[in-house]
């Protein structure tokens, strides 16, 4: 086909896949989908490889890869219909990404032969499980992480099956929010197959299915080119989680790299057990990680389809924390993730040092549950808090963002507010909290809240909290997070452990909750002491920090530069001994 044609249908497909985002965020019932965006939509070809998949969330990348196939395993070809509606979420059946994750996918019809499929997943704050949020790291089993559904029949010719409906709703704490964002989910589908028909019916069958083979195999063959360029070699990294879920005991993970012409292996052995509690990884959980990673070093414009994937291979031992045997608990897989994200551009950073960053801010949960007087209804909260980025290899790391596999974006006070009975007390960066370095790790955040009515319970996870993103060439690590208990007198009463299974915050008390900063870059001594200066006047780094972490003296005037000079040279010296 002309390259024109394939360029025209790849357009056409990605912004097929982007409205039906943009149709499913602003339909949408819950803020974790209508203010957080935790969502994703994508179109297949017939044969159920991923064409065009939207900007939305890293972790989803993989996570509706499989859904064509595992339902063409439930449902025979000839047993579909125009208008028919799969659901499912479960990670061993289904190939779910965990259980909050309801992906909805189905088959396009024109002129009576399927011509695709849409499909689109969804972060539900509560599918039932043994605690509110349905997200508790501590779970040991995926039994007790909440409802688990195989590939069903969720919308039969148009209609929706109400039975299975009231099912879903039944299972959870907020049927109110559930009702809503599957309605959405649906609309954001009937969006796609009417696009998808509509580029059907433009340009005829034959052109669309050649097209869309021909954009997979460009895909490759750019893919192919960017991993050619990199060296060749194998390079090994490794990293650690906070804990286990259960115990607070480090999870090793580990990564070989191996870059041969154009193929490129990651083999994760040595990666430890599958651990008791819920932060194992389900294998799509895995592959959208690593996708991800490799998107970012070789090619971050390359679009994210089925031909991406081609020129990757993932070896992950069964029964590791990276490819659990059922029933192994999954609900807290995203901590896990991160330091997988963080493990494989380490190893990266060997090969490329300037496409690398430092280890980033994985990420912070929490979860906050209750019951809202001006609606008598239990309410659930979900909010992932943003941290430090790495440094890179030019810059300084990025303030306050969503890092690696998340892409969520934060939660506005004045939205949460109105939606839950809390109030956000504080909320800002952490001075001096970047990794030093010549380029610096990015600030942390810190977010106080309280309940407004009666005590909240909180349940949810910290990353880096005891493990703290490490710096690159010589520089610093960021600053470890912490879950704080403000008591009423607004005295820190206790520091909770990463893991927060349930916590009951009573009446007056505020949970402060601090991320960590991003990790370092480069020798702190060699930093631009015009830099330093700027992070002084901007209240990023305190005057003390600059001469304590930078050897630089910031005084009333500027930089005293006689004063640096020597502080820097003492510096210097001491390190040579």
């Amino acid at each position: 086909m002309d390259l024109v044609t394939v360029e025209v249908l790849q357009k056409l497909l990605l912004a097929t896949a982007e409205e039906m985002g943009i149709t499913l965020i602003r339909a949408a019932y819950s803020p974790n989908i209508k203010e957080r965006r935790d969502a994703s939509c994508a179109v297949f070809d017939a044969h159920g490889h991923v064409v065009a998949q939207a900007a939305h969330i890293p972790m989803h990348l993989s996570s509706m890869v499989d859904l064509p196939r595992v339902l063409v395993e439930a449902y025979p070809r000839r047993s579909w219909r125009p208008g028919d509606m799969f659901v499912a979420n479960d990670p061993y059946t289904s190939a779910g990404s965990h259980l909050n994750d309801i992906a909805i996918v189905a088959p396009v019809f024109a002129d009576g032969e399927v011509i695709g499929f849409v499909a689109n997943t969804a972060h539900h704050a509560d599918v039932g499980g043994r605690v509110p949020g349905s997200e508790s790291g501590d779970s040991t089993s995926i039994f007790q992480d909440g409802l688990r559904l195989p590939v069903a029949r969720l919308v039969a010719r148009g209609r929706l099956e109400d039975g299975l409906l009231r099912t879903i709703l039944l299972n959870s704490r907020t049927p109110h929010e559930r009702t809503g964002d599957l309605r959405a989910q649906i609309a954001a589908n009937r969006a796609g197959s009417d696009r998808l028909r509509e580029i059907c019916a433009r340009h005829g069958p034959d052109v669309l299915q050649h097209g869309m083979t021909e954009i997979l195999d460009a895909t490759e063959r750019r893919l192919r080119d960017g991993i050619a360029r990199l060296p060749d070699g194998r390079y090994e990294a490794e990293g650690f989680c906070d804990d286990d879920g259960r115990e607070p005991r480090p999870v090793r993970i580990r990564v070989a790299v191996s870059i041969a012409g154009d193929r490129v292996t990651l083999d994760f052995a040595g990666t430890d057990a599958q651990v008791p509690g819920a932060k194992n990884v389900p294998p799509v959980s895995l592959l959208a990680t690593v996708y991800y990673a490799l998107k970012a070093v070789i090619d971050p414009d390359i679009p994210a389809n089925g031909g991406y994937y081609r020129a990757i291979e993932v070896l992950a031992p069964p029964g590791t924390v990276l490819n659990p045997r059922p029933p192994a608990a999954v609900a807290a897989r995203f901590t896990t993730c991160q330091t997988v994200a963080d493990v494989v551009l380490s190893a990266f950073a060997q090969a490329v040092p300037a496409r690398a960053v430092a280890h980033c801010h994985g990420g912070t949960l929490a979860i906050y549950s209750g019951t809202d007087p001006r609606r008598d209804e239990f309410f659930v909260d979900y909010e992932v808090y943003a941290g430090g980025s790495g440094a890179r290899a030019t810059k300084d790391g990025i303030d306050g963002v969503a890092n690696h596999t998340t892409n969520t974006a934060n939660l506005p006070v004045e939205a949460l507010e109105a939606e839950f009975p809390i109030l956000v007390e504080r909320y800002g960066f952490v001075p001096d909290s970047g990794g030093t370095g010549r380029f610096r790790g990015g600030l942390s955040v810190v977010r106080e809240v309280r309940g407004l009515h009666g005590d909240l319970v909180v349940g949810g996870w910290g990353c880096n909290q005891r493990e703290p993103p490490r710096g690159l060439d010589g520089g610093g690590p960021g600053e470890p997070g912490a879950f704080e208990i403000v008591g009423v007198d607004g005295v820190v009463r206790e520091t909770a452990r990463s893991t927060v299974p349930g916590l009951t915050l009573r009446a007056g008390e505020s949970l402060r909750v601090r991320t960590s900063g991003g990790g370092g870059r480069g020798d702190p001594l060699d930093r631009d002491p015009t830099l330093v200066l700027r992070d002084v006047s901007l209240g990023k780094v305190s005057p003390a920090h600059a001469a304590a972490a930078y050897g630089v003296v910031v005084g009333a005037g500027g930089v005293d530069r006689e004063a640096t000079g020597r502080l820097r040279a003492e510096r210097r010296a001491t390190k040579e001994r």
